[in-house]
């Protein structure tokens, strides 16, 4: 049977603004590190995979030497301490329910498991947070039949494909019978590198981004009875009228085929 895979963060629900950029905003403040995010500043800082290699991003050898971090193994003990507890505040976001699932994520996997797709989720977010979010997206018992591949399982993270790939070994699925769920050009980048056909739903920060190679992009997947999907770019001629539905991603797999093994990322992460 096909395979549904979705990214995390921006795909299952709008967690980078309200969840994400407040936790390491809290998580600085909680060990006295000088830095505090605005919105535009994380709009860059998303570019960047791996909230662990974001927190990385800010020590400048200035700020190292100020916090006492004088050599990599202090360097590399600080940034598990702050990543344990930017993840802990993130899970309490999640759980107070601040960022609902975006529109179309607990239709379309109902519809998946109801047709026996298998069902996955791949992001470079830490484990827990990526179980917290599809859980509040979806409920307990349709999490129960996601597999998860998340944070380090692989040592380069998207844009590279590696979480893809290993998403697919462990599935025991080929890229002709798997659909991704992205929303950002690093994570459709990624996916095209495995293989993988590709439909974006565009969160806040990526609504700009180039999406050359996605079988399809809107701005959701939509709901009948909610947010209805806009079509942004539809070069296989989809034409979901408003939502995106199973058999949408059914077409999409049929016309679209596998993505070329050599139309991998352009730019490696900043």
């Amino acid at each position: 049977m096909p395979a549904l895979i979705f990214d995390c963060d921006g795909v299952l629900a709008d967690t980078e603004q309200y969840g994400h950029l407040p936790a390491f905003n809290q998580t600085f403040t909680d060990f006295d590190v000088p830095v505090q995010w605005s919105v535009e500043d994380y709009a860059e800082k998303v570019k960047i995979g791996g909230g662990k290699e974001r927190m990385r991003s800010i020590l400048t050898p200035e700020l190292a030497a100020s916090l006492g971090l004088t050599d990599d193994a202090a360097v590399d003990a600080a940034i598990l301490a702050w990543h344990k507890r930017k993840t802990n505040v993130y899970r309490g976001l999640v759980e107070s329910g601040v960022m609902p699932a975006r529109p179309g994520i607990a239709r379309i996997v109902g519809q998946a498991h109801d047709a026996d797709w298998t069902l996955a989720v791949a992001s470079t977010s830490a484990e827990p947070a990526v179980r917290a979010v599809l859980t509040h997206a979806v409920g307990d018992e349709l999490a129960a039949h996601f597999s998860v591949f998340a944070g380090d399982v692989v040592p380069a993270k998207k844009p590279a494909p590696d979480i893809y790939l290993l998403a697919l070994r462990e599935l025991g699925v080929s890229a002709a019978d798997a659909i991704v769920i992205e929303d950002s050009a690093n994570g459709m980048r990624a996916a095209l590198g495995a293989g993988l056909t590709t439909v974006v739903t565009v969160s806040g920060f990526t609504r700009e981004e180039n999406f050359t190679g996605a079988a399809l992009v809107v701005s959701s997947l939509g709901d009948p009875d909610g947010e209805q999907a806009e079509i942004l770019a539809d070069p296989h001629g989809a034409g979901p009228s408003g939502v995106v539905t199973l058999d949408t991603l059914q077409a999409l797999l049929s016309a679209a085929g596998p993505a070329s093994q050599t139309e991998t990322h352009e730019t490696e992460t900043p």
